[in-house]
Protein backbone atom coordinates (compact mmCIF):
# COMPACT_ATOMS: atom_id res chain seq x y z
CA UNK A 1 0.00 0.00 0.00
CA UNK A 2 1.52 3.33 -0.86
CA UNK A 3 0.81 6.45 1.56
CA UNK A 4 -1.92 8.48 0.47
CA UNK A 5 -0.44 11.91 -0.85
CA UNK A 6 -2.25 15.10 -1.34
CA UNK A 7 -0.66 15.50 -4.83
CA UNK A 8 -2.26 14.63 -7.87
CA UNK A 9 -0.14 16.79 -10.42
CA UNK A 10 3.38 17.19 -10.73
CA UNK A 11 4.63 20.38 -12.97
CA UNK A 12 7.73 19.84 -15.14
CA UNK A 13 9.96 23.30 -15.26
CA UNK A 14 11.44 21.14 -18.30
CA UNK A 15 14.61 21.88 -20.13
CA UNK A 16 14.37 25.83 -20.56
CA UNK A 17 11.80 28.57 -19.70
CA UNK A 18 12.48 30.61 -22.67
CA UNK A 19 9.83 29.89 -25.66
CA UNK A 20 12.41 30.58 -28.21
CA UNK A 21 15.00 27.96 -27.00
CA UNK A 22 11.75 25.47 -26.56
CA UNK A 23 10.79 25.68 -30.10
CA UNK A 24 14.10 25.20 -31.67
CA UNK A 25 14.71 22.41 -28.78
CA UNK A 26 10.87 20.84 -29.98
CA UNK A 27 12.11 20.61 -33.85
CA UNK A 28 15.68 19.44 -32.85
CA UNK A 29 14.00 16.54 -30.34
CA UNK A 30 11.23 15.64 -33.07
CA UNK A 31 14.21 14.61 -35.47
CA UNK A 32 15.78 12.42 -33.12
CA UNK A 33 13.14 10.76 -31.55
CA UNK A 34 11.77 10.26 -35.88
CA UNK A 35 15.48 8.75 -36.26
CA UNK A 36 15.20 6.71 -33.52
CA UNK A 37 12.45 4.94 -34.67
CA UNK A 38 13.20 4.28 -38.01
CA UNK A 39 16.51 3.36 -36.78
CA UNK A 40 15.72 0.71 -34.61
CA UNK A 41 12.98 -0.41 -36.76
CA UNK A 42 15.17 -0.89 -39.76
CA UNK A 43 16.86 -3.21 -37.28
CA UNK A 44 14.57 -5.23 -36.04
CA UNK A 45 12.79 -5.36 -39.68
CA UNK A 46 16.34 -6.70 -41.23
CA UNK A 47 16.95 -9.37 -38.08
CA UNK A 48 13.12 -10.46 -39.11
CA UNK A 49 13.16 -10.50 -42.34
CA UNK A 50 16.28 -11.81 -43.05
CA UNK A 51 15.52 -14.88 -40.87
CA UNK A 52 18.22 -13.75 -38.72
CA UNK A 53 17.27 -15.06 -35.49
CA UNK A 54 19.33 -18.21 -35.81
CA UNK A 55 22.58 -16.10 -34.85
CA UNK A 56 22.58 -14.86 -31.20
CA UNK A 57 24.45 -11.81 -32.06
CA UNK A 58 21.33 -10.89 -33.78
CA UNK A 59 19.16 -12.27 -31.43
CA UNK A 60 20.74 -9.75 -28.67
CA UNK A 61 20.70 -7.00 -31.44
CA UNK A 62 17.11 -7.33 -32.32
CA UNK A 63 16.20 -7.04 -28.12
CA UNK A 64 18.82 -3.78 -28.09
CA UNK A 65 16.56 -2.29 -30.48
CA UNK A 66 13.29 -2.97 -29.13
CA UNK A 67 14.58 -1.69 -25.69
CA UNK A 68 15.93 1.35 -27.41
CA UNK A 69 12.64 2.15 -29.10
CA UNK A 70 11.06 1.53 -25.69
CA UNK A 71 12.88 3.63 -23.61
CA UNK A 72 13.14 6.37 -25.95
CA UNK A 73 8.96 6.29 -26.08
CA UNK A 74 9.00 6.36 -22.31
CA UNK A 75 10.72 10.12 -22.18
CA UNK A 76 10.28 11.45 -25.76
CA UNK A 77 6.92 11.84 -26.98
CA UNK A 78 5.84 13.50 -23.68
CA UNK A 79 8.98 15.85 -23.63
CA UNK A 80 8.33 17.32 -26.90
CA UNK A 81 4.48 17.85 -26.28
CA UNK A 82 5.52 19.74 -23.59
CA UNK A 83 8.24 21.88 -25.80
CA UNK A 84 5.59 22.97 -27.38
CA UNK A 85 2.47 23.51 -25.02
CA UNK A 86 2.30 25.74 -22.09
CA UNK A 87 1.56 23.25 -19.27
CA UNK A 88 3.74 21.02 -18.46
CA UNK A 89 2.00 18.58 -16.29
CA UNK A 90 1.83 14.91 -15.50
CA UNK A 91 -0.40 13.13 -12.95
CA UNK A 92 0.69 11.05 -10.23
CA UNK A 93 -0.05 8.10 -11.50
CA UNK A 94 1.65 9.00 -14.87
CA UNK A 95 4.74 9.98 -13.09
CA UNK A 96 4.88 6.85 -11.15
CA UNK A 97 4.30 4.88 -14.62
CA UNK A 98 6.87 6.60 -16.70
CA UNK A 99 9.89 6.39 -13.72
CA UNK A 100 8.84 2.18 -13.90
CA UNK A 101 9.14 2.44 -17.21
CA UNK A 102 12.15 4.62 -17.87
CA UNK A 103 14.27 2.16 -14.91
CA UNK A 104 12.41 -1.17 -16.72
CA UNK A 105 14.03 -0.06 -19.86
CA UNK A 106 17.06 1.10 -18.77
CA UNK A 107 18.26 -1.93 -16.69
CA UNK A 108 17.35 -3.98 -19.30
CA UNK A 109 19.47 -1.94 -21.77
CA UNK A 110 22.42 -2.54 -19.07
CA UNK A 111 21.70 -6.11 -18.94
CA UNK A 112 21.64 -6.92 -22.56
CA UNK A 113 24.74 -4.83 -23.17
CA UNK A 114 26.39 -7.31 -20.47
CA UNK A 115 24.75 -10.33 -22.23
CA UNK A 116 26.16 -8.84 -25.80
CA UNK A 117 29.71 -8.83 -24.24
CA UNK A 118 29.03 -12.94 -23.11
CA UNK A 119 28.25 -13.26 -26.78
CA UNK A 120 31.06 -11.53 -28.33
CA UNK A 121 33.46 -13.37 -25.71
CA UNK A 122 31.91 -16.55 -26.50
CA UNK A 123 32.41 -16.71 -30.26
CA UNK A 124 35.64 -14.73 -30.53
CA UNK A 125 37.36 -17.21 -27.29
CA UNK A 126 35.87 -20.05 -28.03
CA UNK A 127 34.60 -20.19 -31.68
CA UNK A 128 34.55 -23.67 -32.08
CA UNK A 129 32.30 -24.15 -29.61
CA UNK A 130 30.08 -20.65 -29.98
CA UNK A 131 27.23 -22.22 -31.48
CA UNK A 132 26.86 -25.04 -29.07
CA UNK A 133 27.02 -22.53 -26.31
CA UNK A 134 25.14 -20.02 -27.64
CA UNK A 135 22.26 -21.98 -28.65
CA UNK A 136 18.83 -20.76 -29.04
CA UNK A 137 18.01 -22.26 -25.59
CA UNK A 138 20.60 -20.69 -23.58
CA UNK A 139 20.10 -17.07 -25.58
CA UNK A 140 15.94 -17.42 -24.73
CA UNK A 141 17.47 -18.27 -21.18
CA UNK A 142 19.09 -15.12 -21.11
CA UNK A 143 16.76 -12.50 -22.18
CA UNK A 144 14.41 -14.08 -19.47
CA UNK A 145 17.17 -13.21 -16.65
CA UNK A 146 17.39 -10.08 -17.96
CA UNK A 147 13.28 -9.17 -17.64
CA UNK A 148 13.63 -10.92 -14.74
CA UNK A 149 16.36 -8.95 -13.27
CA UNK A 150 14.60 -5.21 -14.72
CA UNK A 151 11.87 -6.05 -13.53
CA UNK A 152 13.27 -6.59 -10.04
CA UNK A 153 15.35 -3.31 -10.05
CA UNK A 154 12.13 -1.28 -10.69
CA UNK A 155 9.71 -3.50 -8.03
CA UNK A 156 12.88 -1.90 -5.37
CA UNK A 157 12.65 1.88 -6.82
CA UNK A 158 8.77 1.70 -6.52
CA UNK A 159 8.74 -0.46 -3.01
CA UNK A 160 9.77 3.20 -1.37
CA UNK A 161 8.82 5.83 -4.00
CA UNK A 162 5.24 4.38 -3.74
CA UNK A 163 5.74 5.03 0.30
CA UNK A 164 6.28 8.85 0.14
CA UNK A 165 4.12 11.43 0.77
CA UNK A 166 3.72 14.74 -1.49
CA UNK A 167 1.94 16.78 0.64
CA UNK A 168 2.89 20.61 -1.42
CA UNK A 169 5.65 21.12 -3.55
CA UNK A 170 4.21 19.58 -6.77
CA UNK A 171 7.36 21.24 -9.13
CA UNK A 172 9.50 18.84 -11.03
CA UNK A 173 13.14 20.51 -12.07
CA UNK A 174 13.33 18.51 -14.76
CA UNK A 175 11.75 16.96 -17.83
CA UNK A 176 10.40 13.65 -16.73
CA UNK A 177 10.19 11.92 -13.85
CA UNK A 178 13.08 10.33 -11.75
CA UNK A 179 13.98 9.11 -8.62
CA UNK A 180 16.29 12.40 -7.46
CA UNK A 181 14.20 15.34 -8.65
CA UNK A 182 10.64 12.93 -7.58
CA UNK A 183 12.66 12.63 -3.75
CA UNK A 184 13.33 16.34 -3.04
CA UNK A 185 9.43 16.88 -3.28
CA UNK A 186 8.46 14.32 -0.71
CA UNK A 187 7.46 16.05 2.97
CA UNK A 188 9.62 13.50 5.04
CA UNK A 189 13.06 12.59 5.44
CA UNK A 190 14.59 10.82 2.18
CA UNK A 191 18.17 9.91 2.91
CA UNK A 192 17.39 6.20 3.55
CA UNK A 193 15.36 6.27 0.09
CA UNK A 194 17.99 7.82 -1.17
CA UNK A 195 20.18 5.92 -0.05
CA UNK A 196 18.62 2.27 -1.38
CA UNK A 197 18.54 4.28 -4.86
CA UNK A 198 22.49 5.03 -4.94
CA UNK A 199 22.81 1.23 -4.33
CA UNK A 200 20.03 -0.26 -6.33
CA UNK A 201 20.95 1.92 -9.11
CA UNK A 202 24.41 2.27 -8.72
CA UNK A 203 24.88 -1.50 -8.43
CA UNK A 204 23.51 -1.75 -12.05
CA UNK A 205 25.23 1.12 -13.54
CA UNK A 206 28.71 0.14 -11.96
CA UNK A 207 28.58 -3.30 -12.06
CA UNK A 208 27.09 -3.67 -15.70
CA UNK A 209 30.39 -1.47 -16.12
CA UNK A 210 32.92 -3.42 -14.23
CA UNK A 211 31.94 -6.48 -15.80
CA UNK A 212 31.88 -5.14 -19.65
CA UNK A 213 35.29 -3.98 -18.90
CA UNK A 214 36.59 -6.58 -18.24
CA UNK A 215 34.67 -8.99 -20.56
CA UNK A 216 36.14 -6.85 -23.70
CA UNK A 217 40.08 -6.20 -21.91
CA UNK A 218 39.52 -10.43 -21.88
CA UNK A 219 38.62 -10.26 -25.63
CA UNK A 220 40.66 -7.34 -26.67
CA UNK A 221 43.53 -10.12 -25.20
CA UNK A 222 42.99 -12.96 -26.98
CA UNK A 223 42.75 -10.77 -30.33
CA UNK A 224 46.39 -10.49 -30.37
CA UNK A 225 46.12 -14.51 -31.37
CA UNK A 226 43.94 -14.25 -34.23
CA UNK A 227 45.14 -13.71 -38.05
CA UNK A 228 44.94 -10.32 -39.02
CA UNK A 229 41.59 -10.89 -40.94
CA UNK A 230 40.11 -12.36 -37.91
CA UNK A 231 41.45 -9.67 -35.64
CA UNK A 232 39.69 -6.69 -38.27
CA UNK A 233 36.78 -8.45 -38.40
CA UNK A 234 36.50 -9.22 -34.18
CA UNK A 235 37.74 -5.38 -33.45
CA UNK A 236 34.85 -4.40 -36.28
CA UNK A 237 32.07 -5.65 -34.08
CA UNK A 238 33.32 -4.92 -30.85
CA UNK A 239 34.00 -1.28 -31.67
CA UNK A 240 30.32 -0.78 -32.10
CA UNK A 241 29.81 -2.40 -28.66
CA UNK A 242 32.11 -0.64 -26.89
CA UNK A 243 31.03 2.55 -28.28
CA UNK A 244 27.46 2.27 -27.09
CA UNK A 245 28.48 1.00 -23.74
CA UNK A 246 30.79 4.58 -23.44
CA UNK A 247 28.01 6.41 -24.34
CA UNK A 248 25.47 4.85 -22.26
CA UNK A 249 27.00 4.05 -18.98
CA UNK A 250 28.98 7.18 -19.26
CA UNK A 251 26.01 9.73 -18.39
CA UNK A 252 24.54 6.64 -16.30
CA UNK A 253 26.85 6.62 -14.16
CA UNK A 254 27.32 10.12 -13.68
CA UNK A 255 23.22 10.30 -12.94
CA UNK A 256 23.25 7.55 -10.53
CA UNK A 257 26.38 6.51 -9.11
CA UNK A 258 26.03 9.60 -6.44
CA UNK A 259 23.96 10.11 -3.38
CA UNK A 260 20.65 11.92 -2.97
CA UNK A 261 21.40 15.34 -4.93
CA UNK A 262 20.89 17.12 -8.14
CA UNK A 263 22.85 19.19 -10.46
CA UNK A 264 21.93 21.90 -12.77
CA UNK A 265 23.86 19.41 -15.91
CA UNK A 266 21.59 16.82 -14.88
CA UNK A 267 19.30 17.62 -17.90
CA UNK A 268 21.98 17.58 -20.35
CA UNK A 269 23.06 14.50 -19.56
CA UNK A 270 19.61 12.85 -19.45
CA UNK A 271 19.24 14.07 -22.67
CA UNK A 272 21.76 12.19 -23.63
CA UNK A 273 20.90 8.59 -22.53
CA UNK A 274 17.25 9.30 -23.05
CA UNK A 275 17.29 10.67 -26.33
CA UNK A 276 20.88 10.64 -28.58
CA UNK A 277 22.05 7.21 -27.51
CA UNK A 278 18.74 5.34 -28.37
CA UNK A 279 19.40 6.98 -32.01
CA UNK A 280 23.03 5.79 -32.23
CA UNK A 281 22.74 2.66 -31.48
CA UNK A 282 21.13 1.41 -34.91
CA UNK A 283 24.05 3.81 -36.67
CA UNK A 284 27.00 2.79 -35.01
CA UNK A 285 25.73 -0.67 -35.26
CA UNK A 286 25.05 -0.26 -39.35
CA UNK A 287 27.76 1.92 -39.92
CA UNK A 288 30.52 -0.04 -37.66
CA UNK A 289 29.65 -3.43 -37.88
CA UNK A 290 30.35 -4.72 -41.33
CA UNK A 291 28.16 -8.08 -40.77
CA UNK A 292 25.00 -5.85 -40.16
CA UNK A 293 25.82 -3.75 -43.26
CA UNK A 294 26.68 -6.37 -45.24
CA UNK A 295 22.79 -8.30 -44.04
CA UNK A 296 20.79 -4.87 -44.49
CA UNK A 297 22.77 -4.53 -47.99
CA UNK A 298 21.57 -8.48 -49.38
CA UNK A 299 17.95 -8.15 -47.70
CA UNK A 300 17.12 -4.73 -48.76
CA UNK A 301 18.63 -5.55 -52.71
CA UNK A 302 16.82 -8.97 -52.43
CA UNK A 303 13.38 -7.16 -51.78
CA UNK A 304 13.99 -4.56 -54.06
CA UNK A 305 15.24 -7.03 -57.14
CA UNK A 306 12.09 -9.39 -56.00
CA UNK A 307 9.89 -6.28 -56.26
CA UNK A 308 11.52 -5.32 -60.09
CA UNK A 309 10.83 -8.97 -61.14
CA UNK A 310 7.34 -9.20 -59.57
CA UNK A 311 6.48 -5.81 -62.11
Amino acid sequence: MGTISNVTMFIFLGLSQNPEVEDICSVVFSFLYTATLLGNLLIMMTVHMGNLFKSPMYFFLNYLSFVDLCYSSVIAPKMIVDLISKSKTICYVGCILQLSALHFFGSSEVLLLVAMAYDRYVAICKPLHYMTIMDRDRCNKIMLGIWAGAFLHTVIILCFVLQLPFCGPNVIDHYFCDVHPILKLACTDTHIAGVVETANSGTVALGGFVILLISYTVILQSLRKQSAEGRHKALSTCGSHIAVVVMFFGPGTFMYMRPDTTFAEDKMVAVFYTNVTPMLNPLIYTLRNAEVKSAMKKLWCRKVLWKVNDK
